[in-house]
């Protein structure tokens, strides 16, 4: 093989699959299943498969900001990663998010650098401009399902403010509007979709599932393949170009510390002999974090119930017969984009509306119709860390995002709760909901309370990043070209390089990076830079 990339989820497959288009033979060693189950490909399947085996659930360290809580956090574990198995939502992020990478460090990263890799990737089927492109393997799309209480959401967002947006990944992010998903016809196309079917069809890419890598081998400084297990049994394979970590935000980290790359003081704490001290390793970790503002229905409105037995059967058939119906639906099906001091400034906060009263996992599920406006401060200056656990690669590591630890997230989160709860109030909504407040409730208006009431309520939006941050410093991992400083034919290429958290979801810039790793790596000229 020439390339071993370790994970098969976003970053990964649209790096195996440019690779192997490019007549690279490529190996994906992913430590999930194949992306066989029925549900990964129907847009609402995804909240049925929240608590499967398809994603890890990481327990964090008690969080001390939120009341000591310790919240899960659910990656994707299956062939396509978060693609599989997230809510599809197609956000790139601010122009002002890249510009930071480059002015930090990470020359050749910003957005005028990167935008031509989102078109590259993108085949938008209603954008065509200077920032969308429409033949790329991503297919993008508009929702053919939305309810009656997201369209309520989107009016009422703008009787309090709000300006309407036809997209949030043009010009401007600033706004309210219906999301864009990676799907196509009722489908959803994932990373493994878009990328690696196609790829498959050259005789040059390789897929193993179920293979949980348990080191890097090397040869003096030279990264020269990988050990993994696979069925009770321990393989190992060589690469004659690159190793490639494509593991993500949590598991890379973990994954270079087993190899004796990282802090020295945690190596030796667990007996690991050091092979290259990065101090960065696993620090810098970063994640959205949202709260709920909820208000009850005063019918059946939204997608409350449709899960039960016989709407189920009915909506599948209306799904399979007619693409229609609330299967056809990613359930997040609008968001909004704000800055909570000046209406006019570059946003701060995002809110995802869901149709339904959605809380944490852990709580007891609340079984009435609703609506959920769920706020996150997008740039958030919280940092924590990823250690390891102990030195056994099947054991979760330690996972600590230091949740709120900035006082900046938690003044912006109140506000943006307060927002989220003016809009819920707003007339559009008036015939849905109603008129007394579910969650915080009504006579929650103190900001000491308010804040408790993040602290008790707070949950991740699933977008770790950060962990293996690109950067020249002496606290970088990897290069500008996401080669592991100090370390040869070893790179990394996920959500883990990134300097800084982007400005919304993160699935959409994982495959930008893949993208963008596939020129670099192949040694081509990066695509001319963007005007736009």
């Amino acid at each position: 093989m020439d390339y071993v990339i370790v994970g098969g989820g976003s970053a990964g497959s649209a790096l195996a699959g440019r690779l192997a288009q490019a007549g690279a033979k490529v190996l994906i060693l992913e430590a999930g299943p194949q992306d066989r189950h029925p549900l990964i490909h129907i847009p609402a399947g995804f909240v049925k498969l929240l608590d499967s085996k398809l994603l890890y659930h990481y327990r964090t360290e008690p969080q001390e900001a939120l009341n000591g809580r310790a919240p899960v956090m659910p990656q994707g574990n299956v062939l396509g990663g978060g693609s599989s198995v997230n809510a599809a939502i197609y956000i790139r992020g601010q122009r002002s998010d890249y510009d930071g990478w480059a002015q930090a460090g990470a020359e050749g990263w910003a957005y005028r650098d990167v935008l031509p890799y989102f078109r590259r990737a993108e085949g938008n089927d209603r954008l065509s401009d200077d920032y969308h492109g429409t033949d790329g393997p991503l297919s993008v799309s508009d929702l053919r399902q939305i309810t009656d209480l997201t369209r309520a959401f989107v009016r009422s967002a703008q009787q309090a403010g709000i300006p309407f947006t036809p997209d949030f990944n043009g010009a401007r992010q600033r706004g309210v509007g219906f999301n864009q998903t990676t799907t196509r016809d009722g489908r959803r196309c994932s990373a493994a979709v878009a990328y690696l079917r196609p790829a498959l069809k050259t005789g040059n890419l390789e897929i193993r599932t179920g293979c949980l890598v348990t080191r890097l081998l090397f040869e003096g400084d030279r990264a020269v393949g990988v050990e993994y297990s696979r069925n009770g049994r321990l393989e190992q394979v060589r690469a004659a170009e690159e190793v490639v970590l494509s593991a993500g935000a949590v598991q890379s980290p973990k994954l270079l510390m087993l190899s004796g790359i990282g802090p020295e003081a945690e190596l030796r704490r667990h007996n690991i002999a050091v092979k290259h001290r990065l101090e960065g390793v696993g620090q810098n970790l970063q994640d959205h974090l949202e709260f709920p503002a909820v208000r009850f229905c005063t019918g059946r409105y939204g997608y409350f119930g449709e899960d039960t037995f016989f709407r189920s059967i009915k909506n599948g058939l209306q799904y399979m017969l007619f693409k229609s119906g609330p299967v056809m639906s990613n359930v997040t099906e609008a968001c909004a984009f704000v800055n909570v001091d000046d209406i006019e400034a570059e946003p701060n906060l995002q809110m995802h509306f869901v149709p339904i009263v959605f809380m944490d996992g852990d709580r007891e599920p609340v079984k009435r119709a609703g609506a959920t406006v769920n706020p996150c401060v997008l740039r958030p200056q919280s940092r924590g860390e990823i250690r390891l656990r102990s030195t056994d690669p099947a054991a979760d590591p330690i996972v600590d995002p230091r949740y709120l630890s900035a006082p900046e997230d938690l003044r912006i989160s109140v506000k943006g709760l307060n927002i989220a709860r003016d809009i819920l109030a707003q007339s559009a909504f008036a015939p849905y909901l109603e008129k007394t407040e579910a969650f915080p409730g009504g006579d929650m208006q103190d900001e000491q309370a308010l804040q408790n009431y993040v602290r008790s309520m707070g949950k991740t939006v699933y977008h770790p990043v950060g962990t293996c941050r690109m950067g020249r410093d002496d606290m970088a991992v990897v290069d500008t070209e996401l080669r592991v400083h100090g370390l040869r034919n070893l790179r990394v290429v996920d959500n883990s390089i990134m300097p800084s958290l982007i400005s919304g979801n993160t699935n959409a810039p994982a495959i930008m990076i893949g993208e963008k790793a596939s020129d670099i790596i192949r040694g081509l000229q990066p695509l001319p830079p963007s005007n736009a």
